[in-house]
């Protein structure tokens, strides 16, 4: 997702402009692929069935020794929170209750 015109809003926020591209990049195929999950078949219901349906981003990242310190993620989900529908927001509250 180099191209800076099919950028998320999130991605120029002023509080990601110390994260790396790649991080970012990552940080975007993760809420998309948990986007287009929800679509498919609603809600996630456990963590189990959260964290089998990341494990094959989670290996993308650790294979391209991507990780993200506490702040970075922080900060991340902050400007994530900022460019969400109220749908959205319930969906990342949510997803941060279940970790």
């Amino acid at each position: 997702m180099s191209d800076f015109n099919n950028r998320p809003a999130w991605m120029e926020d002023e509080l990601v402009r110390n994260i790396p591209e790649e991080k970012l990049d990552f940080l975007n195929k993760m809420f998309n692929k948990m986007n287009a999950r929800k679509q498919a078949a609603g809600p996630m219901k456990s963590q189990k069935e959260m964290l089998m349906m990341m494990m094959p981003v989670i290996k993308e990242a650790k294979a391209a020794h991507l990780s993200l310190s506490p702040g970075e993620l922080q900060a991340a989900i902050a400007a994530i929170r900022k460019y969400s529908t109220p749908e959205e927001l319930r969906q990342i509250d949510d997803i941060c209750n279940k970790f």
